[in-house]
């Protein structure tokens, strides 16, 4: 069996990688296991050498990574290279801050000495998406390693090439063999990995589905797991909102990565007085996006990266029209294209409203006041995270302690950030990742009592 990456805007394969066999996979288990040992005991001084030299690799090799990304999961050029610079922005931040995130918390108790230390838990397994190839990966795995773990990797069968080239870079920054390497596998070769004893701890970020058998999987073998599932990140514009300013931000949350991504916003939810003007420069805006080739520059929206993507978003759009909804633009695809979509007339019953929708399709729904429209952005099963745009934001702060998400964000679309912990409840998962917490998620928090 082999993994075939395709070019979704031509629709043309350009490469094939072979499954590892079962003895290859030990190998490589073994090899980190053997590694990991050796590399906890390195100084976290030249640790940090490494991952600046992986940063000073990221921009040299710019073109050539992001040029990747783009033939195999069709992204704009101008987006891939912006993933791969994010990627250069988390390494200078864990180079800046990992020694200051692992010193040891001394702690007043009874007795004479007693504190925190953060050890490495040994081989933790990833198993990562392809909408964002590079950062998805870099964001559990720098942390994970800075902190002396090793890590496999089981990255999305679409994205293999750029999965290669991930590995390569990582051994060229001068991270030892067996710290980071790529398993190209199946599920249920994956499912051997996680059962297996020398692995310690599992990462996932990808579908709710997905999500709930690696937990089964992980509990039964209780092993510790960070999620990082789906969402339908709720928009909210209370009638105060600066419109200008929240019609931009919502049409690149929405439509950033052709729409695919976790974090995107999905349901835009608009108090009455001011729904049909930001409705209306919404759809100005969107009507002027630029769809084609996304090699080229100007090019705004490229091929969602899968063709099972786009007739699934199309599913979506009719069976909430079957149900009510009106389109008022877009609603087509051809292939691996669909068409930047608005639904109006929205409700909670429908697949746009209840489901994530992965692409450019965007929902709205009208609220009476500012009740209203907080009830309806967390009538959901997810819990990722909320845009909210109002200038009385004093005014809104009693609200959040009743919202779920994993992050709210007042006047500015969710985003993931270096600096800030990530991470969702509810169906979106659980676990943090970035910022300190994402380079505590994997250590085994070892408390040192001396008398």
């Amino acid at each position: 069996m082999k993994f075939t990456s395709i070019n979704p805007f031509n629709h043309q394969s350009f490469a094939e990688t072979s499954l590892l066999i079962d003895h290859d996979i030990d190998l490589k288990i073994s090899l980190a296991e053997n590694s990991q040992k050796k590399w906890k005991l390195i100084k976290l001084s030249d640790r940090i050498k490494a991952l600046t030299k992986l940063s000073s690799l990221l921009e040299n090799q710019l073109e050539v990574l992001a040029t990747m990304i783009t033939l195999e999961m069709g992204k704009p050029i101008k987006e891939s290279r912006s993933e791969i610079l994010k990627c250069q922005s988390l390494c200078n931040h864990y180079v800046e801050f990992s020694e200051e995130y692992l010193i040891p918390t001394y702690i007043s108790s009874f007795a004479t000495t007693s504190y925190v230390q953060n050890m490495p838990l040994g081989i933790i397994f990833g198993v990562m998406p392809w909408n964002f190839p590079f950062w998805q990966v870099f964001r559990f795995a720098v942390p994970s390693i800075i902190a002396g773990n090793a890590v496999l990797i089981k990255h999305a069968a679409n994205t293999q090439e750029c999965a290669k080239l991930i590995e390569k870079i990582f051994l060229e920054a001068g991270f030892p063999q067996g710290i980071y390497q790529n398993m190209p596998i199946d599920h249920d070769q994956a499912s051997k990995v996680i059962a297996h004893k020398n692995i310690k701890a599992v990462s996932f970020t990808g579908s709710t589905g997905a999500g709930r058998k690696i937990a089964e999987q992980t509990g039964k073998h209780l092993k510790k797991t960070l999620l990082e599932l789906g969402g339908n990140n709720a928009f909210v514009v209370l009638r105060d909102a600066d419109i200008e300013n929240s019609v931009d931000l919502a049409v690149k949350s929405r439509f950033l990565n052709n729409g695919q991504s976790c974090i995107a916003a999905k349901r835009f939810i608009i108090e009455r007085p001011i729904y049909q003007d930001f409705l209306d420069a919404f759809c100005f805006k969107v009507s002027n996006l630029k769809s084609g080739d996304p090699m080229f520059e100007s090019t705004d929206l490229g091929p969602l990266a899968r063709l099972d993507l786009a007739q699934n978003l199309n599913e979506q759009v009719k069976s909430s029209i079957d149900k009510g909804a009106k389109i008022v633009l877009g609603g087509t695809y051809d292939k691996f294209f669909h068409s930047p979509t608005v639904l109006t007339n929205v409700d909670t019953t429908m697949a746009a409203f209840r489901e994530e929708t992965f692409g450019p399709l965007a929902s709205f729904s009208i609220a009476n006041d500012k009740a209203h429209a907080l009830f309806l952005a967390s009538d959901s099963d997810f819990g990722l995270g909320m845009s909210i745009f109002t200038k009385d934001v004093e005014g809104l702060l009693p609200f959040i302690s009743n919202i779920a998400d994993g992050a709210v964000f007042i006047n500015e679309m969710v985003k993931s950030d270096p600096r800030l912990p990530f991470g969702g409840t509810l169906n979106s998962g659980y676990g943090r990742e970035l910022g300190r917490d994402g380079l505590l998620e994997f250590v085994n928090r070892q408390t040192i009592v001396i008398n």
